[in-house]
């Protein structure tokens, strides 16, 4: 990555004349602090490096990152066709290695890739996508480069398996081919005498390297296009938010100049009905790939007995997925989209829907020639699916949008699980597998099977053996281990991982055996896929070869229940970052981490990239556009009859805090005008809280003045509730909603105007000690930085008084985190309500552990990590509630009369 000069903390938007641009593109007249935050992405991207920009919830940043990102994008390709460079990357005459320029030259290509396609130049300063295949982005020459891309990199190629194997399902119709006729499923011989070299031999002779999905459908779907010479890489946690930026991006120029890419999921994209029906998204991308697995094969089997070569094989298809069938459908699928601009998902899938072609594939194959790419979190930060989509990072620039807890998303996309039902299912199908074709298999065949029939019988044995002492002791069901402790304690320490899982990928045996596994179950009218079993124990196996400190495996013994509780299971969590994330700083020329609410900034810091010095690292924040007069937020630490709040663990239940509780919200709805949101610590207390109110009336005291929703556990029903709570406010009735912090009502959805008129924060919702993920990450970070620590590791068992202690023995870094995280999610509730300058709503944070004297406040007070422009106005301390009912009324009527 390119380290541009010094970077220095700017704060509060001090931005010198200087520095301002031109923003042609921002279809209003810009406020103050929007210049500022432009001006400072602006800077930062020439510069290149990391930076963190934060912005306020409703100020407008998403308007000010499309304006100003896209406007450095166009003045950069501007500069750079003036100079004759427009290809930045085309081979450098300096020797420089890109880290330290724009261009990459020869010298940091490995000696293969030299060796291959030799020193010669590219002729057109415009490279196509052919030729950018042929540097490992999917290309005609495949069989060329199969090889040579095993060597660049083992943990790369490792990170390929799970991608890999969602190609490898097949599925048999029993009405379709008998019983008996089992001989597709017999895997190919498989020499292992050349694995040192992460090479396999099969019988039918060549050399041959699994090839990832990537490979397989860029073959099928390619075109050949244009590749631009920047990107912009825009991705945020939801499909709703990367909607929201779309319509935003219409309301600009840009929107009609640049070409854009929207990503998403095949279950958000999918159209055709029969597979849409499995709901589930694992099943959908199963379903989705096994077509075009049938599709090929079957055109295999035609045109293997008609001598057709490979190349019409996949024009010729007669079967796959419907969507997918017409070539011609696709293409004018691109022409339209290219026509209409900016399109979002819905609006992708309803083009898709029309034409009866597919959007999923469709909207990828636009990717090569978009100046900007929009996609969720997922597609982007997993290095497994940015080389499924084909995405080169190289030069460009990636945006982060709602980055406040961008470490603990991007390392929970590296843990992988397996349930005691998935082991049982993947041990009886390599079982019968193995029965049945053990006289058939070749050698090394054999062997690994065995070697994989070990490891799960260890792993369930893990599981069901309640009386080992190595694991779970008395106090717990759970515990958790480091890699090096889990393996020694199977035995399975002697056996060679990485050679296991490069057999898994190389010999196909993933399809054979689930597929003959399918067969049999499908005949016994069951519908549990052995593929997603065979696909978690690959991501256990490749999580095993990890370095030891990098994450911790967790073991369940815990037993299933009728109220939904899982069963036992296996799941390696991964603790560390710093890598994941070195990755895409060391390709891109700058990543932007963009949010409302991402201070503390240090932790994101040391967890990310603690190579990078504080002073090297650009840091914006600006304040808020609302008046000081359009904000009340009030720490409420008495209840109407003078009890105390107190919501910590020990007290938030009984039922003198939630009946004080009750008659705090009774009064509130005399006082506030339409819409009031209450945020709960977990759906169960909400749920608690609830049935106690209605059981002493006081929820009927409540709806007398306005109605009462709550939020549902599902999100699919979050709509339907919002609409609801929404027409209730429209016809004056107002409304009261009971909202859960962490659920998608405190995350993505804005209550502006009488939506919102007042946010009641209940107690401080710190996460569960006795959650042993999440105990783990604490101690983790707590010895960051203190390798004394690292041999100190003890078995965590589960249980939340041992989750309180680790919490005590914490020095500073894990203490802090554990705040951070409750003030995080305090932070993205309360900033719901104010959403434009002239919105206008009261924040009620309800515990005595909010306020505080002044002379005694520390730094790890609660208000002193909420945002600047809340924590200048808070009333910290009041009398008594009758105080706070004052200002209420004082404040409304103050807005009201602004309104006559």
């Amino acid at each position: 990555m390119k380290s541009g000069g010094k970077m220095s903390m700017t704060m509060n938007g001090e931005m010198g004349e200087e520095m301002k641009q031109k923003f042609r593109a921002f279809p209003y007249k810009p406020y103050s602090i929007q210049i500022d935050f432009m001006n400072a992405l602006y800077d930062s991207l020439d510069k290149g490096g990391i930076a963190m920009l934060e912005s306020p919830t409703g100020t407008g940043k998403t308007l000010s990152i499309i304006c100003s990102a896209l406007q450095w994008l166009v003045d950069r390709k501007q500069s750079l066709s003036d100079d004759g460079l427009v290809d930045t990357h085309s081979n450098g005459t300096d020797g420089t290695n890109g880290k330290n320029g724009d261009c990459v030259g020869l010298d940091e290509e490995p000696d293969w890739l030299r060796n291959s396609f030799g020193s010669k130049e590219v002729e057109s300063p415009k490279k196509k996508v052919k030729v950018k295949k042929r540097l490992g982005f999917s290309s005609k020459k495949r069989e060329e480069t199969e090889i040579e891309e095993s060597f660049r990199d083992l943990f790369s190629q490792l990170r390929e398996i799970e991608v890999g194997l969602e190609h490898s399902n097949r599925t048999v119709r029993g009405d379709r081919e008998s019983f008996n006729d089992d001989k597709e499923f017999l895997v190919e011989e498989y020499d292992s005498g050349d694995e040192k070299n992460g090479l396999c031999k099969r019988k039918g002779g060549g050399v041959c390297c699994g090839s990832s999905s990537s490979d397989d459908e860029d073959k099928e779907f390619s075109d050949t296009e244009e590749e631009t010479d920047f990107k912009i890489y825009f991705c945020s946690r939801t499909h709703s938010q990367l909607s929201q930026f779309v319509k935003e991006l219409r309301k600009t120029d840009f929107g009609n100049e640049l070409k854009v890419a929207c990503l998403g999921s095949r279950k958000n994209f999918c159209i055709n009905e029969e597979v849409m029906k499995l709901g589930n998204s694992t099943l959908i991308n199963e379903r989705c790939l096994d077509l075009q697995k049938n599709k090929k094969s079957q055109v295999s089997k035609k045109n293997k007995n008609s001598g057709v070569d490979g190349r019409k094989r996949q024009t010729k298809a007669s079967s796959g997925c419907p969507m997918l069938s017409k070539r011609k459908l696709q293409k004018q699928f691109k022409t339209e989209m290219t026509g209409k601009g900016p399109l979002d998902i819905e609006d992708l899938v309803r083009l898709g829907g029309n034409l009866g072609t597919c959007p999923y594939y469709g909207s990828r194959s636009m990717v090569s020639a978009a100046d900007l790419v929009v996609l969720p979190y997922q597609s982007l930060l997993s290095k497994s699916s940015r080389e499924s989509l084909g995405l080169s990072l190289k030069n460009s620039v990636v945006i982060i949008d709602e980055a406040h807890n961008l470490a603990d998303s991007l390392i929970s996309m590296y843990d992988s699980k397996i349930t005691l039902s998935q082991l049982e299912l993947v041990n009886s199908s390599l079982e019968g597998y193995f029965q049945r074709f053990q006289n058939l298999l070749g050698p090394g065949n054999r062997r690994h099977i065995q070697t994989l029939m070990v490891l799960t019988r260890a792993f369930i044995q893990t599981l069901c053996n309640t009386d080992d002492a190595n694991f779970v002791n008395s106090s717990g069901s759970e515990c958790s281990l480091c890699i090096n402790e889990f393996v020694f304690s199977l035995n399975i320490d002697n056996i060679n991982l990485v050679k296991l899982l490069l057999y898994i990928k190389d010999s196909n045996m993933i399809h054979k055996v689930s597929g003959y596994g399918d067969k049999i179950i499908s005949l016994q009218n069951d519908t549990t896929s052995v593929l997603s079993a065979f696909r978690a124990l690959a991501g256990i196996l490749l999580s095993l070869t990890n370095h030891d400190s990098d994450g911790r495996i967790i073991i369940s013994r815990k037993k299933p229940t009728e109220s939904g509780q899982q069963g036992g299971y296996l799941k390696y969590v991964m603790l560390t970052g710093e890598k994941i994330f070195h990755e895409i700083v060391n390709e891109a020329h700058a990543v932007v981490l963009a949010g409302g609410t991402l201070q503390p900034i240090e932790e994101t810091r040391v967890r990310l990239f603690p190579w990078l010095a504080q002073d090297r690292l650009h840091f914006f924040s600006c304040g808020h556009i609302i008046s000081s007069d359009n904000i009340l937020p009030i720490s409420v630490s008495t209840g109407p009859t003078g009890q105390p709040f107190d919501f910590s663990y020990s007290c938030r239940s009984t039922s003198a805090m939630v009946g004080e509780l009750g008659l705090l919200l009774c009064n509130l709805v005399t006082v506030i005008p339409q819409g009031i949101i209450v945020f709960f610590s977990s759906f169960d207390y909400e749920e608690h809280v609830y049935d106690a109110w209605k059981a002493s009336g006081v929820l009927g005291r409540i709806t007398k003045k306005k109605r009462v929703f709550r939020e549902p556990r599902k999100n699919t029903e979050v709509e339907i509730v919002l609409k609801e709570y929404k027409e209730s406010i429209d016809a004056n009735n107002g409304a009261v909603i009971l909202a859960v912090v962490g659920g998608k009502i405190s995350e993505g959805i804005n209550f502006s105007d009488g939506l919102g008129r007042c946010i009641v924060m209940v107690g401080l919702p710190y996460p569960s000690p006795s959650d042993i993920e999440l105990m783990e990450r604490v101690k983790h970070i707590d010895r960051i930085g203190d390798p004394k620590k690292i041999s100190n590791v003890t078995c965590f068992n589960g249980d939340a008084q041992a989750g309180f202690e680790v919490l005590r023995s914490c020095k500073h870094r894990g203490k802090e985190y554990y705040e951070n995280l409750c003030m995080k999610a305090v932070n993205q509730s309360i900033g719901r309500a104010i959403r434009h300058i002239n919105d206008y709503a009261a924040i009620l944070l309800v515990d005595t552990r909010y306020t505080s004297d002044a002379s005694k406040k520390n730094i790890s007070h609660p208000t002193n990590k909420l945002p600047h422009w809340i924590k200048n106005r808070l009333v910290s301390k009041t009398s008594s509630y009758g105080e706070v009912h004052r200002l209420l009324h004082q404040f409304f009527k103050f807005h009201k009369s602004k309104l006559v």
